[in-house]
């Protein structure tokens, strides 16, 4: 028989989607989840971390987690899941001593890293090893990483994992490894580009890079990757379950799902995404106010969830009132006025301006404007390095 795994990730408990509660579907989707563990006959859950949505959350959140621990303990397999980047490692491993015992094996610290929770089939061993969220700058010392970068002390780590597959599993014994990272296929930083990112994804970049290249799990038969919302293949032997909700508009597209990963022997993992249940479909729309409300196609929106952009040369006096009696769930109003060539103008907006610029590039154009000259490297170097260190301490202030 194969070893089946069942491979999720991004849960984000306690989430909201612009103002809607989320924890009805969340719920909805964690039954759904057990219900597939057992109609699949599955060996192992794996959950890539972002468990929760903050670091400290809502009580809401920490009951459906709590429902959900019971619910998962009931099923009789192992699961085995991470801290993600939203979690505080320190709170969600509370615990986890106690939870081993009901075959709940929670790796939040990365000492623990190289611990691996063994699976048995036909075929013999399975050795699947947690990684927690890695922040660079936290754990570079612990992991004895050359340097303060996630390819560093993803390296690090990958590294303990292969000595203790060498030195105490059996030889031949395969190896799954779950990791909550920004992982692109191969090597160089233009690989970035093959990878769908997503609006709703908290930015995780150290010294302007947030990715590593799959390269760095070379060798590992299956990889569980979390931190990406959309589900998506790296390599033959690394995926993204993605998140079972939705969290911004940018995932309109997505297909929200499960990853069944069924393992054999010397070939690649044989994956099948498992679509999840969503409480409403996700639509964009544009035009001028009175087309949107008046325009018979438009009857069948009445139950998605609504990104409305309009298009008037001026914003409607209650737009976002007289949107919502007909399309109860419109969540997202903005105004993009129609191009009209009497009024053009080459001036762009304050956020035209700011759209698509990192928080780096908004300082540097800061010191340019302020002196007429932009930053030198020295300077963009400091700078880099300030912001780094502004995101690291609210990191901490959230996390430790």
């Amino acid at each position: 028989m194969l070893m089946r795994l069942l491979h999720t990730s991004d849960w984000h408990l306690g989430r909201r989607f612009h103002g809607e509660d989320l924890i009805p579907a969340q719920r909805a989707f964690l039954d759904h989840m057990v219900g597939t563990a057992r109609t699949e006959a599955v060996d192992a859950i794996l959950v890539a971390g972002d468990i929760y949505d903050r670091a400290i959350p809502s009580l809401d959140a920490v009951r459906l987690f709590n429902r959900a621990l019971h619910q998962l303990a009931d099923l009789d397999v192992p699961v085995i899941m991470i801290s993600g980047n939203h979690d505080s490692a320190h709170r969600l491993g509370v615990g986890s001593g106690l939870f081993t015992r009901a075959g709940i094996h929670l790796r939040t610290d990365p000492d623990t890293c190289d611990i691996p929770v063994v699976l048995n089939d036909a075929d013999g061993p399975v050795a699947v090893y947690g990684i927690p969220y890695l922040e660079p700058s936290m754990v570079r010392t612990q992991l004895e990483a050359e340097a303060a970068s996630h390819r560093a002390v993803l390296a690090a780590a990958l590294h303990k994992i292969h000595t203790d597959l060498a030195n105490h599993q059996p030889a031949g014994a395969r190896s799954v490894v779950i990791a909550h990272a920004f992982v692109t296929p191969g090597t160089g930083q233009s690989e970035e580009r093959r990878v769908e990112e997503s609006a709703s994804e908290r930015d995780i970049s150290v010294g302007g890079v947030a990715h590593v290249g799959a390269d760095v799990f070379d060798g590992i038969d299956y990889v569980a990757l979390g931190h990406l919302h959309g589900p998506q293949k790296i390599t033959d032997h690394a995926h993204y379950s993605g998140s079972p909700l939705p969290y911004s508009f940018s995932e309109t597209d997505h297909t929200k799902s499960l990853t069944l990963v069924d393992l054999t022997p010397g070939t690649a993992p044989a994956v099948t995404r498992l679509p999840c249940p969503t409480p409403h479909r996700l639509e964009r729309i544009q035009g001028p106010l009175e087309d949107l409300l008046n325009h018979p196609a438009r009857e069948t929106l009445k139950e998605a969830w609504l990104e409305v952009t309009l298009t008037d040369p001026a914003l409607p006096f209650e737009a976002m009132a007289r949107l919502r009696r007909r399309f109860p769930h419109t969540l997202s109003l903005k105004h993009h006025q129609a191009f009209i060539p009497a009024q053009a103008t080459d001036t762009p907006t304050y956020t035209e301006r700011l759209r698509g610029r990192t928080e780096l590039d908004i300082a540097c154009d800061f010191i340019a404007d302020l002196r007429g000259s932009a930053p030198t490297p020295d300077e963009h170097a400091l700078l880099q390095q300030a912001v780094d260190a502004a995101r690291v301490n609210e990191l901490q202030k959230e996390t430790v």
